[in-house]
């Protein structure tokens, strides 16, 4: 009889290979960050730019080749994008040329279960992100990040956090203003 660990780890390796499967029958090809989306569909090699028909809203996307079936037609994004800060290219790969489409998330704390609602989804809980720097992020996100640092070595050493050291300097100013008031039994909470 298997354990309950040896059946999940069974049944996660059976819904990896069912997603990889789902995945690799997709006309198009896609990874994304947190903060981007990219998606490759293959094309023959002869086009030029000007044979495709490529639009990117911000809800939706198209992309194939003029005067035949999209590949992706009226594919609905599960959340909106910038559409202006949104790109695509005809790039010549070994096996021919793809439109590269580069769509800019809108929400970039979020990752997309799939690119069109229409296409599997995947399980986004198993995604590994990559390691990011604190100057990728935009400022105030940083500053936030910032001060959950400074508190967590402060409280490792044994010393005040942030806000309590400015409790404490309010505190110390409001003395200075009231030196006739005795606060030896103030406590911070």
């Amino acid at each position: 009889m298997s354990s309950a660990p040896e059946q999940q780890e069974k049944k996660d390796a059976e819904a990896r290979a069912k997603e990889t499967a789902e995945q690799a029958a997709l006309p198009y090809k896609w990874t994304q960050t947190i903060q981007d989306l990219d998606v490759t569909v293959p094309v023959p090699g002869n086009l030029k730019g000007r044979d495709l028909d490529v639009v990117i809203a911000k809800s939706k996307f198209k992309v194939g080749v003029k005067g035949q079936t999209p590949v992706i037609d009226k594919g609905e994004f599960p959340h909106h994008i910038h559409a202006d800060e949104s790109t695509w290219t005809l790039e010549t790969t070994p096996t021919g040329k793809e439109v590269a489409v580069h769509l800019d998330k809108v929400n970039k704390m979020e990752w997309w279960a799939h690119v069109i609602t229409s296409a599997p989804a995947i399980d986004t809980s198993k995604i590994q992100p990559e390691n990011s720097k604190l100057s990728d992020l935009d400022g105030e996100t940083r500053g936030m990040v910032e001060k959950m640092m400074y508190d967590q070595r402060q409280k490792e050493a044994g010393k005040p956090t942030s806000d309590e050291e400015k409790k404490m300097e309010m505190l110390k100013k409001f003395q200075e203003q009231h030196p006739e008031m005795d606060f030896s039994q103030a406590k911070m909470g």
